[in-house]
């Protein structure tokens, strides 16, 4: 089974392969790099379900122009603060503007926290899969990690807000958890879901 997977980002491609390795089923795991994928896409859907339909639908005209075959999968992922009426959402990426460092983006986020004075500070990390089968069917699941944002980062690095992301259950940063203490994140467990239908 191939997959084209939307995105260029080679960790994303790196995490998706090894779930799959875990999963032992036999996927080829393909990026945009991969097919010579060059177009800008502009994702101005305002779910993470339209974005992720907008990526979908952009890779499949240009597949079907360059006769490539293969299931393609796009994802839209972000953090949503239920005290920030669900934001940064799917503006996450560009939360703090384009391009901002990490750190910028959560001391924005830690901010705005603070002026709501909510102390529950829960919150959600979202993940949108999209998947065009090679029938021309589309198929969509969302996975989820339920937990609170904290009020000082741990370790900087890997997802935008891992530094300051509670997972339910324990009283660390998800960055400061390994793998096997984390179990499945809210792209894993959409993945699982996708496996269901393909």
């Amino acid at each position: 089974m191939k997959i084209i997977y939307g995105t260029s980002n080679s960790g994303k491609i790196k995490q998706v392969k090894d779930f799959f390795k875990a999963t032992k089923i036999d996927v080829d795991i393909i990026s945009l790099k991969d097919i010579g994928f060059d177009r800008e896409i502009v994702e101005d859907g305002i779910t993470f379900e339209e974005n992720s339909m907008i990526k979908a639908k952009a890779i499949q005209k240009f597949c079907q122009e360059k006769q490539i075959e293969g299931i393609i999968v796009t994802d839209d992922t972000g953090l949503c603060v239920d005290c920030l009426n669900g934001d940064p959402g799917v503006h996450s990426a560009r939360y703090a503007g384009d391009h901002a460092p990490q750190e910028v983006a959560i001391e924005k986020l830690l901010k705005n926290i603070e002026k709501t004075g909510d102390k529950k500070r829960k919150a959600k990390f979202v993940c949108v899969l999209t998947a065009v089968l090679p029938n021309g069917e589309i198929k969509q699941v969302r996975g989820e990690c339920l937990g609170t944002i904290a009020k000082k980062p741990g370790t900087m690095g890997k997802l935008t807000y891992g530094p300051v992301f509670i997972p339910e259950g324990f009283d660390r940063v998800m960055n400061d958890l390994k793998d096997e203490e984390l179990g499945a994140t809210h792209r894993e467990k959409a993945f699982l879901e996708l496996l269901k239908i393909i």
